[in-house]
């Protein structure tokens, strides 16, 4: 595990895979700590040949964090975090995974730094300045689980790994029985990496700062969208937009899927990210 400062902050990196090989970058959604990406699914990219590194966003985990509601940074922002560890590999490009506001962020680094990003794969995203009929957004049952935030006691350990464990839950298809037991134990392991969990909630606040009306349509890396079929954050629609509306995006459904990363399609998942990196 390694702290790099990018621009004004440290940003928590952990790297698998061999030093010199074609390096991958996972962004993590929104909340999330670099654990949203499982080590299973990270060594599995660097058996099939990459470096491969995972990352905490500012307010998560182990990088610079700032108290619940004082946050200033923009999407932008964490674009440049991203782009900035790019550069502090040594790479001159990577391939980039990005996840819910991790493929948003994905987005505006493509358009920003061109020449950093190799490829994108996004999972459960949505397309960056959105120009067509509203799409549908996240499920009810979420924004009242969310409502309770509001009476959640951070220092009760106990409550607080409940309250992420249903997230999780929430976040489940219907395809894969849901494993409370590793839910609750990432919710333990997440709540120890942190020194303000509810700082991660900043992220509800962050928007883009610049004009990207319909900038998505201007990509030009080699993008692949994969979206859980029954995705309660945002629902399929917004990848199908997405992966419609970039010239040449594969997309690929997962059927029975929610917005997650279920361990039995890590293969499945592995095979498709390093596919789309090979022919990039």
């Amino acid at each position: 595990m390694d702290r790099l400062v990018i621009g004004d902050v440290e940003i928590a990196v952990e790297s698998f895979g061999a030093p010199d090989a074609p390096l991958i970058v996972l962004a993590m959604g929104a909340t999330y700590s670099m654990l949203g990406w499982p080590a299973p699914l990270c060594e599995a990219l660097a058996a099939r040949g990459y470096r491969v590194i995972r990352y905490d966003h500012r307010d998560t985990g182990l990088s610079t964090t700032v108290a619940p509601g004082a946050a200033t940074y923009t999407v932008e922002d964490l674009a440049a975090d991203l782009v900035g560890l790019i550069a502090a590999q040594g790479a001159d490009r990577a391939h980039v995974v990005g996840m819910s506001l991790g493929g948003y962020i994905g987005q505006v680094a493509a358009l920003s730094a061109p020449e950093r990003i190799a490829s994108l794969t996004f999972i459960g995203a949505e397309p960056l300045g959105w120009d067509g009929p509203p799409l549908p957004h996240i499920a009810p049952a979420f924004l009242e689980h969310f409502e309770t935030l509001a009476d959640l006691d951070w220092s009760d350990r106990e409550a607080a790994i409940a309250f992420l464990t249903g997230v999780a839950r929430l976040c489940a298809g219907s395809a894969i029985p849901f494993d409370e037991a590793a839910a609750r134990a990432e919710a333990a392991a997440v709540l120890t990496r942190t020194s303000s969990p509810a700082s991660a909630f900043n992220h509800a606040t962050v928007t883009a700062q610049g004009d990207w009306n319909a900038a998505f349509r201007r990509i030009a890396q080699p993008v692949l969208v994969l979206h859980g079929e029954e995705d309660p954050i945002l629902p399929l629609a917004n990848g199908q937009a997405l992966a419609a509306g970039i010239p040449g995006a594969d997309l690929r459904i997962l059927r029975g899927v929610g917005h997650e990363l279920p361990a039995v399609l890590i293969p499945t998942i592995a095979d498709a990210i390093a596919g789309l990196a090979a022919r990039a």
